[in-house]
């Protein structure tokens, strides 16, 4: 990142004319130099904050993870169908998977999905 000038900004002096400049504590003599804080009036400080953003693929894992420790069943509907359509998906997915793993691949692809419902006989006939 390029580095940048940060320009000073200026606070203008408080005119009181009870403090003479005999009568002041040391230490209040040095208030008219300005005094560096940590990331204070900076003209270009932001003013909200940015939301976190995660890298590509990070929100895929963290839900495999969170799916792969839940056995709740992931499809609201009545009980029976629900274990019969995931019972399917998982059975389809493994044969998938085993498609991939031929081709010498650890990547599961649509054509490894097609490949695996045309082997099965399930889906549409072709």
């Amino acid at each position: 990142m390029a580095r940048t000038k940060h320009i000073a900004t200026k606070k203008p002096k408080p005119k009181s004319s009870a403090a003479s400049p005999s009568t002041a504590s040391p230490s209040s003599a040095r208030a008219g130099r300005p005094r560096k804080t940590g990331g204070q009036a900076t003209p270009f400080q932001r003013t909200s904050k940015k939301p976190h953003r995660f890298r590509p693929g990070t929100r895929a894992l963290q839900e495999i993870r969170k799916f792969q420790k839940t056995t709740k069943l992931l499809i609201p509907a009545a009980s029976f169908i629900r274990e019969a359509a995931e019972d399917y998906l998982v059975q389809l997915f493994g044969d998938a998977m085993l498609c991939a793993i031929h081709a010498k691949r650890v990547t599961l692809m649509k054509k490894d999905i097609q490949l695996a419902r045309r082997l099965g006989g399930k889906g549409q006939p072709w």
